[in-house]
């Protein structure tokens, strides 16, 4: 069965990235341009992983992870912070709130696909 992956990011160049490397890979890929935008495309529907960045306008990454873990449908399904910050605070905020991993940008596609199986099998 094809796994289904979210990718969220305000950049459309850096979304159909990952979204080029995610299904290269094989997988079913949703797109979102901000948190706010990311609920409404998830929907309560099931994905098997979701990639975030950070900084982003109208809800932010760590905002978004906040709001899925609260929600009983995504309290166990990974998510990644993507993004070009690499400050400790950062990452320990994204841990808080509930991030799985975090990769920092520009990315490595075969890394990116690497991770997300760990997270993802």
């Amino acid at each position: 069965m094809t796994k289904k992956a979210l990718t969220v990011d305000d950049s459309k160049t850096m979304r159909e990235m990952v979204a080029f490397s995610l299904k290269s890979a094989g997988f079913d890929v949703l797109e979102a341009e901000d948190g706010r935008a990311a609920l409404q495309c998830l929907g309560g529907q099931k994905v098997d992983v979701i990639i975030t960045d950070l900084n982003m306008p109208n809800m932010d990454g760590i905002e978004l992870i906040r709001q899925l873990r609260a929600d009983a449908a995504y309290r166990f399904t990974p998510i990644l912070m993507l993004t070009t910050e690499s400050d400790g605070a950062k990452k320990t905020l994204g841990k808080e709130a509930g991030a799985t991993g975090w990769l920092v940008k520009p990315f490595n596609p075969d890394k990116l696909i690497e991770t997300v199986r760990k997270v993802c099998p």
